[in-house]
């Protein structure tokens, strides 16, 4: 076995004549010099302008957990968000005493009074939890866990899920919402899973999350279906089972991962928007940062109010989309909301979006036209209104003005 032994004095000794003595033993040694001139030395990638940055992170499917990995003390100029973009601690009032609505209950002598909390709630405010909803616990407990372990796989894993590559429409790997549109990026990567079927997702999405997201689907659904069945029937308006089938008959299930953040003060996780569809359904883990806009939905920046909605265990948050406030002609809120980062830990999130058909009209139901005196909205094919609010980075509610008359 070959032994070499370099004694360097740093205050004598010359750089180049380590070189020297080093080379001259490789040289001597033909079997070590081979090993080592074998050997791939991976360095750190520098970033030296905004492209290059785009490359690692988007294109090369890096994402920002890449970059955390590289060991980041800052956050690069690319993520810094313009001051009215970031999430002033002032602007933040608390936590929201949203209300916890028991499902079980909608079966007993309080259905009325659930039914009136759901209605309020989706009135008011735009976002509620719900407990006892048919999930079961370890389905959460596991689509958390299996999140996590998708985001901490190599990035090569992952980036065969990257839009250009995908081995299926139905499944996309991605950071950021539009990064090729947006100046400046969040600190997020997600999975995004679309279902049309079982069949399907069992065919194309990730091994390691198919089951879990499926159970997920259908341990849901009857919730679901119960709780647009009672915000569409509190309306006044009555659907039959293939109209209802319509209007939530597009779902996505993403997996969102926010590494921790140098400067969370500077970034943002999610931007402040509203949701496209129906309802969504999420799942939050315990360390928080989802902020909903509490009241006046229109305030001006400077005069927003921002209020946390705190992590529940086992309990799932659900909120209305733009669609049904459409659909209610405004009388549902798809209420702002965002999230913010952190530089304690990784975070991870699981929304269900709930969304029409792609080829379904949407506009105000005619019997609230007719009761209103007026349509706050225009119809709309549900797909060229996700198209358009696919175009262009989050911006609060501006999504509606697509379909605004």
């Amino acid at each position: 076995m070959l032994k070499l032994q370099v004694v360097v004095s740093p205050d004598h000794c010359p750089r180049m004549a380590i070189y020297m003595a080093m080379f001259e033993t490789l040289n001597q040694h033909n079997n070590l010099r081979n090993l080592l001139f074998n050997c791939s030395f991976e360095m750190a990638p520098s970033f030296d302008d905004d492209n290059s940055l785009f490359n690692f992170v988007v294109k090369e499917g890096n994402g920002v957990k890449g970059l955390v990995d590289l060991g980041l003390t800052e956050v690069p100029g690319r993520y810094i968000q313009p001051p009215h973009r970031r999430i002033n601690q002032q602007e933040v009032v608390g936590s929201l005493e949203i209300v916890t609505i028991d499902l079980s209950e909608l079966d007993g002598p309080n259905h009325e009074q659930v039914v009136k909390a759901i209605v309020h709630a989706s009135e008011t405010v735009g976002f509620f939890q719900v407990v006892n909803h048919g999930v079961p616990l370890e389905v959460l407990e596991s689509l958390k866990v299996t999140a996590h372990q998708f985001f901490g796989q190599p990035a090569e894993k992952k980036a065969v899920y990257l839009k250009e590559v995908s081995p299926s429409p139905l499944v996309k790997y991605g950071t950021s919402f539009v990064p090729e549109n947006e100046k400046s990026l969040e600190w997020k990567d997600y999975l995004s899973m679309m279902y049309t079927n079982d069949a399907d997702a069992r065919e194309s999405w990730p091994n390691d999350c198919k089951e879990v997201v499926l159970e997920y689907i259908n341990t849901s659904t009857k919730m679901v279906q119960k709780l647009l069945q009672i915000l569409i029937g509190s309306l006044g308006v009555k659907l039959d089972d293939s109209r209802l089938h319509e209007l939530m008959g597009f779902n996505l299930v993403n997996m969102n991962f926010y590494p921790p953040c140098p400067n969370p003060d500077l970034t943002i996780g999610v931007g402040s928007h509203s949701d496209a569809g129906m309802l969504t359904v999420l799942l939050q883990d315990g360390i928080g940062g989802l902020y909903v806009k509490k009241g006046d939905q229109n305030a001006s920046v400077g005069n927003e109010v921002w209020v946390e909605i705190p992590p529940m265990h086992g309990a799932l948050v659900i909120n209305v989309g733009d669609s049904l406030q459409i659909l209610s002609n405004g009388r549902y809120i798809s209420a702002e909301h965002r999230v913010r980062t952190t530089d304690v830990e990784s975070r991870v999130s699981v929304p269900r979006f709930i969304s029409p058909l792609l080829t379904v009209k949407i506009g105000p139901f005619p019997e609230l036209v007719a009761r209103d005196g007026v349509a706050r909205y225009k119809e709309v094919i549900y797909g060229e209104y996700l198209k358009n609010y696919f175009e262009k980075s989050l911006d609060g509610k501006k999504s509606l003005d697509f379909a605004s008359i």
